[in-house]
């Protein structure tokens, strides 16, 4: 490990994750500077021990002390993994990383050199993009993107944020709700924003996702799970009177809203894929 390292912890929770999770770490180690440590979580893979050997045959691959493999022996979700992962780092960064994504080789170039810089901000995110399976290019970065404050009632009406993409300070106080499997993130970015401290969004795609945003594959599936998450969320930033009564029953609504959309969207794309395969 010749080059200069950033003072970041990458916490990935693994589960089943066998077929992506070398995709996931290499991308990690071809950062254009790379992170001081990665934490490999094992939820209680049910595959024998295929996952959590996988990690450990990963972790010889790589420089000792690079990666930390951490077998966990019940499963509770992807928000307790990565909570157990928090207490496991030891920079003063925090990023995540999913096991069935990847990032653009300059991420952590990028979110951390303007993290570092400015440390009055808790928690950044950026944007992603969408990418098949097969597809391994990155595409060019504009050189021209533009970096913005999200006040916290543009992060009430969506979650800005896919999990990939966020970069926080290990130091705040608040952590993944561990019993919550569903809008766990969301929540725990909400109640950053809520309690004063600043979040910033960088207008690049700096995380490729594999599966669709909603509606395919992973917890993200099931669409009326993901929607009853995010209600749970809002009911808990009541009961944390971090919102108002009137912003609750407004958010609801929305919510109820988007989630039917999204069952239209995802029905439609069911019926043209069937009208195609005919």
């Amino acid at each position: 490990m010749t080059k200069n390292l950033a003072l970041v912890s990458v916490i990935v929770p693994c589960f089943l994750s066998t077929k992506t999770i070398r995709r996931a770490v290499k991308s990690i180690w071809n950062q254009t500077l790379r992170p001081s440590e990665v934490i490999l979580v094992d939820d209680c893979s049910p595959d024998s021990g295929q996952t959590l050997k996988t990690l450990y045959d990963i972790q010889k691959e790589y420089p000792n002390d690079w990666i930390k493999v951490v077998p966990l022996f019940v499963n509770k979700g992807p928000g307790n993994a990565r909570n157990i992962g928090w207490e496991k780092a030891t920079q003063p960064y925090i990023a995540f990383l999913d096991s069935d994504d990847s990032w653009h080789p300059r991420k952590v170039e990028i979110q951390y050199g303007f993290m570092s810089k400015n440390e009055n901000i808790a928690l950044s995110g950026h944007d992603f993009l969408y990418l098949d399976e097969k597809e391994q290019s990155y595409s060019s970065l504009k050189e021209n993107y533009s970096i913005s404050q999200v006040a916290s009632r543009q992060l009430l009406l969506s979650n800005k944020f896919p999990t990939p993409s966020v970069m926080l300070k290990s130091s705040i106080p608040h952590r993944f709700d561990s019993g919550k499997r569903y809008s766990e993130d969301y929540l725990i970015w909400l109640q950053i924003a809520l309690n004063n401290n600043e979040v910033w969004k960088i207008d690049l795609p700096l995380t490729f996702l594999y599966k669709a945003p909603f509606g395919e594959g992973g917890l993200s599936g099931n669409l009326w799970r993901m929607e009853k998450g995010e209600l749970n969320t809002y009911l808990q930033l009541r009961k944390q009177k971090l919102i108002g009564r009137l912003s609750l029953y407004c958010l609801i609504v929305y919510s109820l809203a988007k989630y039917t959309y999204r069952c239209i969207l995802k029905n439609k794309f069911k019926f043209k894929k069937l009208m195609t395969s005919k």
